[in-house]
């Protein structure tokens, strides 16, 4: 679909997808056949459907993920992961921020074989990026799951207002 297609939906489409008790092995495929969409699943079974993002929010995207990987080398007691990386949460949901850290040990921990798919962690620290087509709610409880399922710091970047959410376990989401 273009993009002026997709600007007629609600993004991101949400299709319920419990009843067909979608396998990990099913979703990964439905994943690798559909590369220019963005796929995740929630706990609730929904499977959230979303267009690439355009070039400027891209660009964004990448200069967020380029600093936190130089902070990262030089720290060095973590790894970082692009948008296009997918982690199960321990809700069950299969969720991909548009930058993340997570910490080595816990990375280390994981076998092979969970590293190379979608690592069953959830990430120490996630950042999203809203963009023009995104709706800030939904980001909004994206970022809360993520803190439920065990994130420590989040940060929900906002241009279209210019304001910065930051999100903490047990705190609530001050005003920026």
């Amino acid at each position: 679909m273009s993009q002026a297609t997709w600007a007629e939906y609600s993004i991101p489409v949400k299709l319920k997808v419990q009843a067909a008790k979608l396998t990990d092995e099913q979703f990964a495929l439905l994943c690798q056949e559909n590369p220019e969409l963005r796929l995740e699943l929630t706990a609730q079974h929904e499977l959230m459907i979303m267009p690439p993002t355009g070039t400027k929010t891209g660009w964004r995207n990448s200069r967020i993920t380029q600093r936190l990987a130089n902070w990262a080398e030089t720290d060095g007691t973590g790894l970082v992961f692009d948008s296009s990386t997918g982690f199960t949460l321990p809700s069950g949901a299969k969720r991909s921020a548009d930058s993340s850290w997570v910490r080595r040990e816990r990375w280390d921990a994981l076998t092979e074989a969970q590293q190379d798919s979608f690592a069953p962690v959830c990430p120490d620290f996630v950042i999203e990026l809203r963009s023009r087509q995104d709706r800030l709610a939904v980001l909004q409880e994206k970022m809360q799951e993520y803190i439920e399922n065990g994130a420590q710091l989040g940060w929900l970047i906002d241009p279209l207002e210019k304001r910065v959410h930051i999100y903490r376990p047990d705190q609530s989401v001050p005003d920026p």
